[in-house]
């Protein structure tokens, strides 16, 4: 049975214990709060839960019926739903914090509550009418993937799309499926009428029992993230449940540039580190090297790993939160130009996701031989958890080409591939 330390880490260290207090324990949880200081109260009562489920979560592949309603009970499918909707409204900022915290429970479910709660972005991004239909509860979960690895051939009133796409996290219990396609006309390519690109990539919004699910998701980790793929062959989608990320439809601040889906993934990867740390200094006291015998609590090299591990994620900490205050400062001022404050969010992303990596694998490192044991230690599962959240798009070294760049006074591609243009420092 692994070991796990309380508290949690409060990552904003500025949670209300009054608040805290206020929202009692999940067993009396029963509507989804609407305050955004009560969902990260809520979140943070809920880590251990999550902790305590992730050995059966890996082993189903997909997460339990139970932790899906849990995680509705703490509002994070409707986190970033708007207040005039009736939801929390997180800020991007709060959305990091959410995250961090349900990731020192579980990394796969918090994975699965980044994909999932993006429900209340995709909504700002389709007519109101539309955004309503196909969103008739706040509490809904959406799945899906933007790159665009199928087509959508123009029919009267819709598309007929068809293809196969790859990493719908959390799909086995989604109620909104997203599928991402290069838009055709008589089987050629169509100029995109807001972007003026030769090619036009839109994502077409369904029930995923239009869909057919893979059963593909046999992975190193992030195993209880259900990343399954899917496909349609000419499935019909009606042109109101179409849209572009590249002009929302209502002005939220949120929405003023379209990377507000990449902005929150660092939470998953430091919340990740930082349950890694605790728990190897939970180990120290009584803990002795097995060669020296000497105390952990007295071993100079248990005190460099350590020290090193907790500066490096204080340091990918304060990028992360310090380059999106300064991003969201903009995006509330209605600036036009924020492509610098687009670079250093890219880039303290990309930051964040190797640091964890590293500090995971230190601390794997020093604990030597028990790591291994999945029944014994989390460190076996989190290794490859973070290993496999590494090979996000987010997160390979693409972002810091792109970054060099734009710092050298450049313009960088534009790929029709959502995953780079969204998250990568284009101009705004």
């Amino acid at each position: 049975m692994s070991h796990a330390p309380e508290p949690l880490h409060d990552p904003a260290g500025r949670h209300d214990e009054s608040a805290l207090h206020d929202e009692g324990a999940p067993e009396t949880w029963t509507a989804p709060p609407d305050l955004a200081a009560a969902v990260l109260c809520r979140a943070r009562r809920a880590a251990p839960l999550l902790r305590e489920a992730a050995p059966a979560t890996e082993a189903a592949r997909g997460l339990p019926a139970e932790t899906v309603e849990l995680l509705r009970k703490v509002g994070v499918w409707r986190a970033a739903m708007p207040r005039e909707w009736g939801g929390p409204d997180l800020t991007s900022v709060q959305q990091v914090e959410l995250l961090e915290l349900l990731a020192q429970g579980d990394p796969s479910a918090a994975w699965c509550a980044m994909i999932g709660m993006d429900s209340g972005i995709y909504a700002g991004y389709l007519e109101p009418g539309a955004a309503k239909e196909i969103y008739h509860g706040i509490d809904l979960v959406t799945a899906g993937a933007l790159f665009p690895t199928g087509t959508a051939e123009k029919s009267d009133g819709g598309y007929r799309i068809s293809g196969r796409w790859r990493f719908a996290s959390g799909i086995g219990h989604s109620d909104v499926l997203m599928a991402s396609c290069i838009v055709l006309e008589n089987g050629a390519d169509v100029p995109d009428p807001v972007t003026g690109e030769p090619r036009q990539w839109r994502v077409f919004a369904a029930a995923p029992g239009q869909f057919t699910v893979h059963d593909t998701w046999h992975t190193t980790g992030l195993r209880g993230s259900g990343s399954h793929d899917y496909s349609a062959e000419d499935l019909f989608v009606p042109d109101r449940h179409v849209f572009t990320m590249s002009r929302p439809r209502t002005d939220r601040v949120l929405l003023r540039t379209p990377d507000a889906v990449q902005r929150k993934m660092p939470g998953v990867p430091l919340g990740l580190a930082r349950a890694a740390i605790d728990y190897a200094v939970s180990l120290a006291d009584g803990r002795r090297d097995r060669e020296t015998g000497t105390p952990w609590t007295s071993d100079l090299r248990v005190h460099e790993v350590i020290g090193r591990c907790e500066m490096e994620l204080h340091a990918a900490r304060a990028s992360v939160y310090a380059s999106l205050n300064d991003q969201w400062e903009g995006l509330e001022a209605g600036r036009s130009e924020l492509r610098a404050e687009r670079v250093t969010t890219a880039l303290a992303r990309y930051h964040a996701f190797q640091s964890a990596r590293r500090i995971v694998q230190a601390l794997y490192d020093l604990l030597g031989g028990t790591a291994v044991y999945t029944a014994a230690s989390p460190f076996d599962r989190w290794l490859r958890d973070a290993n496999t959240m590494c090979q996000h798009a987010v997160a390979q070294d693409a972002v810091l080409q792109m970054a060099g760049v734009v710092r050298l006074g450049g313009e960088p591609p534009n790929p029709v591939n959502p995953a780079l243009a969204v998250s990568l420092p284009a101009a705004s």
